[in-house]
């Protein structure tokens, strides 16, 4: 068989071991394992490329990176700073149509910036926002569809977990990946604000809602506001400030901001004994789980360097002389079919080690490629039949007056939100690369 049969038929092999629910990194493995036997006919070679792959893994010292912000995330979702983001910006917004949605918009952008989790995002925002946009007439899709929508900025804005997975598959820096993800976040932040405040104009009927003044003693003061705020900007600055000074080194950085989110918690008496022990065992199924899935990313991209296939990828695009107009327009497809199918992860496992050898030799930045691919399998997140950010606030919203169809129709306006932005991302990939100049 050629080299592109052996990646089509690995591929497929793959994602039908996934949906038969076989465990993704065992799926990963198992294909890659098998392959290497029959292609090489030495059941010795597949063993030593095993070997090799979880030695070189283990063994890398940024994978600290996973479990640090991984504890960062849960201590501050335990710390209640989500609700204290949360009721300072629907301050901010709530004279406006579509305020509250814009407050969660908002609201998540900040939130992401100190857990890198869509899930959390779905889930805290589930039980904070949307019942009080019910309580105000909201159209119930738009309640459900802006926290669907804003919680993938969990995995865009940094420290993000696809960022990490993203540059240990391609190899490149993780902390100039959490740079270059900052303007994309921002950007996708403010295109969701937009949106919601022309269609608050243009269409009201599809945001619904009253604008209900809040009473002057229920303001918040100059006080409260500051101990909102101060807790989760101190964090942001320790983390980002720190990667982007250089003072900090991304595994340093994570460190720090898990031990100013433990004192945070602890201050504010949300952290019991109990609950840092439920967060530590969190952290560590969270952190085997993707360490795992990265060794068997790497032993799959191993496999497909020994069969050639991107090589022989590489060749068949020179022979078709496609632009790079094409070639991006192939790819952000592919990610989409595939978003419907499997999680951002598995994505990103499976696809990059194809294309990342065709890109390379043309020139483009592998940190933009990172964006481009992470955005494009988030969009996944927003779409059935497994959009896994719907089926959490589903799951968390217990509410039988809204359905999964109301999540996912209530979603889609963002997911197109975020394939403009992501057009716009892939053509002036200066955005994800200025902060790194």
């Amino acid at each position: 068989m050629s080299p592109v049969e052996i990646g089509i038929i690995s591929v497929v092999a793959i994602v039908v071991m996934i949906y038969l629910g076989v465990y993704i990194p065992v799926a990963l493995a198992s294909v890659s394992f098998v392959t290497l036997w029959i292609v090489s006919d030495r059941p010795i070679l597949a063993i030593n490329f095993l070997r090799q792959t979880i030695g070189d893994s283990v063994t890398e010292y940024e994978f600290a990176t996973i479990p640090l912000f991984t504890f960062m995330g849960l201590v501050v979702s335990k710390a209640g700073l989500g609700k204290d983001v949360y009721d300072v910006m629907n301050q901010g917004f709530r004279r406006i149509r579509g305020g509250i949605g814009m407050a969660t918009v908002g609201a998540n952008a900040v939130f992401a910036a100190v857990t890198g989790s869509s899930i959390a995002s779905a889930s805290v925002f589930t039980k904070v926002s949307v019942p009080e946009m019910l309580r105000l007439d909201y159209n119930r899709r738009f309640a459900v569809g802006v926290v669907a929508g804003s919680s993938v900025l969990g995995m865009i804005i940094p420290p993000s977990a696809m960022l990490i997975i993203y540059s240990f598959v391609a190899e490149v820096s993780v902390g100039e990946m959490f740079i270059a993800g900052i303007i994309p976040g921002v950007l996708l932040a403010l295109a969701y604000i937009v949106a919601i405040f022309f269609a608050g104009k243009i269409r009201p009927q599809a945001i619904g809602g009253r604008i209900e003044p809040i009473p002057d003693e229920e303001l918040l003061g100059w006080g409260q506001l500051f101990n909102k705020t101060a807790p989760i900007v101190g964090l942001i600055v320790i983390v980002l400030g720190g990667i982007y000074t250089g003072w900090l080194t991304p595994v340093e950085a994570g460190a720090a901001g898990s031990l100013a989110g433990l004192i945070i918690a602890v201050v504010r008496r949300r952290m019991t004994a109990g609950s840092f022990w439920e967060a530590l065992l969190e952290t560590g199924h969270i952190t085997a789980s993707i360490l795992f899935l990265i060794t068997a990313a790497s032993f799959y991209s191993r496999m497909l360097g020994f069969v050639d296939l991107p090589n022989e990828l590489r060749d068949f695009l020179d022979s078709q002389n496609l632009s790079f107009f094409w070639i991006m327009v192939a790819y952000v497809v592919l990610m989409l079919f595939l978003g419907t199918l499997l999680d951002t992860a598995s994505i990103i496992l499976i696809v990059v080690p194809l294309f990342i050898d065709v890109i390379e030799p043309m020139g483009l930045s592998l940190i933009w490629f990172g964006l481009v691919t992470v955005i494009g399998a988030e969009i996944g997140l927003l779409t059935p039949p497994l959009g896994i950010s719907c089926f959490v606030i589903k799951a968390t919203l217990n509410d039988d007056r809204i359905s999964l169809k109301d999540v996912f129709l209530g979603a889609l306006p963002f997911a197109v939100v975020m394939l403009l932005i992501l057009i716009v991302i892939i053509r002036f990939p200066i955005l994800t690369t200025y902060l790194l100049n």
